[in-house]
């Protein structure tokens, strides 16, 4: 059961953080995009958003922008609706592997918002209600890992 996204009073104290979004499934992805963008601003945050065609391109801008070290997190966003192969399975463990790697190494929170879904009923439950928005939640957990990061 979807829990309702609380609003969290995180101050982003000057913070830099970078949105990659995926265009596929672009109905889904800008509804997370807006809603996330929208909490850091609120929060006191700046914010610059890449777009790249799929999921499965997000990790390599993650690494560069990781690299450059010049944000204080990164949250990554899209949807994967499966089909009637196991291709979606093998993008989501793809990028999945791959953004935990990149976190590690750089030593830079990166949100991952990239959902595996079953169908458009979930994408929607997840990404267009705002009781749920899962833009949302990945802005507040960047915002939380921006300020633990800063106190170690």
């Amino acid at each position: 059961m979807l829990k309702p996204v609380k609003a969290k009073s995180v101050r982003a104290i000057g913070g830099t953080f970078a949105i990659i979004a995926s265009k596929y499934n672009s109905r889904f992805v800008d509804a997370m995009l807006r809603a996330a963008k929208a909490e850091i601003l609120r929060a006191g945050g700046k914010v610059e958003i890449l777009r790249v065609p799929g999921a499965y391109e997000i990790p390599v801008v993650a690494a560069k922008l990781a690299r450059a070290q010049k944000f204080s997190a990164i949250l990554c966003l899209g949807v994967i609706l499966r089909g009637a192969t196991t291709h979606a399975q093998h993008i989501g463990e793809a990028v999945s592997n791959a953004l935990v790697q990149i976190q590690i190494q750089h030593e830079v929170p990166v949100i991952h918002e990239v959902l595996l879904l079953e169908n458009e009923q979930q994408a929607v439950e997840r990404c267009l209600d705002k009781k749920h928005n899962r833009g949302t939640e990945a802005a507040q957990t960047a915002l939380v890992m921006a300020a633990v990061m800063r106190s170690l």
